[in-house]
């Protein structure tokens, strides 16, 4: 993993070899020079002579330096492996910064302290197994339990943790760098089936998970805690349960679904039966107001008949026959001729006017009232009415 600690490593390590490389130089050139005066036997012997040994101690010392020379960066924490302390360890853990080391004696072992995500799923590419850094064992992790009613069902879950400064050297000690694959997941997955197998497959597909997923938190973060790990988070990702469990859901699902549709349906045709029986009754209500207005209003003046008979009439009848205690029936003009017929109607009125005292030998007085009425008729229709005394 490029950090700062390797890119600072590299730098020392890269000055150690130029150093080493000059030196190399340096005795070859003279090597070279001793062997063409004096032969090779002589610049043999002359490389173990103080001209050579001399400057072999600048490179050993600096190989020497950056050796007893480390730097932790802050995302990680050291713990130093030392042939001089009690227990070949030192007790405490190296922090971030530069740090003295006894060279050859001592080396250091670094671990992460930033948040990691361990992920066991079922999904089937690789990519997507390894979320945040740390990955599943395959791309097929998901963990395989059994429901106290002996369904069958697959975990894929998430542990958010890191690893506790304090207790890193006792996690050194016992599980190096074997802690994710060889701690995490076996004590993950024994947990997941324990806990699985007390509820239910239904209990498990409900609310229960979420009890289910609080369960497996509190207890995965008191174990882990104990080996030196801190966990922040653990996730329920995913539950899948047996095609034939599914289906049978399913299928149930469907029926639950038809009959609340079934009941929709029927509540909903109540509704409607409701409301029209209700607007019937309001209507029968109103028509009743109303006829109980008409009688009044007829019981008060009978003429109203006629004059809403005459108001319904249509505005194009051709021929009107009056008056209705006629005893005769007219004929019918041609409603199609485009000549309209003149029909007149004369109405004489007689009156008898009795002479007073004054004039009792006076005969009686008719006066007769001729009114003509033009219409579209045929034939000339007169009718005449007199009104005596």
């Amino acid at each position: 993993m490029p950090t700062n600690s390797f890119n600072f490593e590299d730098l020392l390590g890269l000055s150690t070899q130029v150093v080493w490389g000059a030196f190399a130089l340096y005795a070859l050139i003279i090597f070279i020079s001793t062997a063409r005066s004096y032969g090779i036997v002589i610049a043999l012997i002359r490389m173990i002579s103080a001209r050579i040994i001399g400057p072999l101690l600048i490179p050993i010392a600096f190989t020497l330096f950056t050796m007893s020379l480390i730097f932790i960066p802050p995302q990680e924490v050291g713990v130093v492996i030392s042939l001089l302390s009690p227990g070949g360890i030192r007790p405490q853990p190296v922090r971030a910064g530069l740090h003295w080391i006894v060279p050859v004696l001592e080396w250091k072992e670094t671990y992460p302290i930033y948040w990691q995500t361990y992920t066991m799923s079922g999904i089937s590419t690789l990519a997507e197994a390894v979320e945040g850094g740390v990955g599943g064992e395959g791309p097929q992790d998901s963990i395989r339990a059994r429901t106290s009613d002996g369904q069958e069902v697959y975990l894929d879950t998430s542990i958010i943790f890191r690893v506790d400064e304090q207790q890193v050297v006792a996690l050194h000690v016992e599980w190096q760098h074997r802690y994710v694959t060889e701690l995490v997941s076996p004590l993950i997955r024994g947990e997941v089936r324990s806990q699985v197998s007390q509820f239910t497959a239904r209990e498990v597909n409900s609310s229960a998970r979420l009890d289910l997923e609080t369960t497996l938190d509190r207890l995965l973060r008191d174990q882990l805690s104990e080996k030196g790990l801190v966990v922040d988070q653990f996730l329920l990702r995913d539950i899948t349960f047996s095609p034939e469990f599914v289906a049978a859901i399913e299928s149930k699902q469907v029926a639950v679904e038809q009959r609340d549709q079934a009941n929709y349906e029927a509540e909903r045709a109540r509704t409607l039966a409701k409301g029209d029986a209700d607007a019937a009754i309001t209507r029968a209500a109103g028509q009743a107001e109303s006829l109980r207005l008409i009688g009044e209003a007829l019981a008060e003046n009978n003429e109203l008949v006629t004059y809403h008979y005459v108001d319904k009439l249509a505005p194009n009848i051709k021929v009107m026959l009056v008056p209705n205690n006629a005893p005769f029936i007219l004929p019918l003009p041609d409603l199609t001729a485009t000549e309209p017929v003149t029909a007149t109607v004369t109405k004489t009125l007689t009156e008898t006017v009795q002479p007073t005292q004054q004039m009792t030998q006076t005969p009686a007085l008719s006066i007769t009232t001729s009114v003509s009425v033009t219409l579209p008729l045929s034939p000339t229709l007169t009718l005449s009415n007199t009104v005596g005394q």
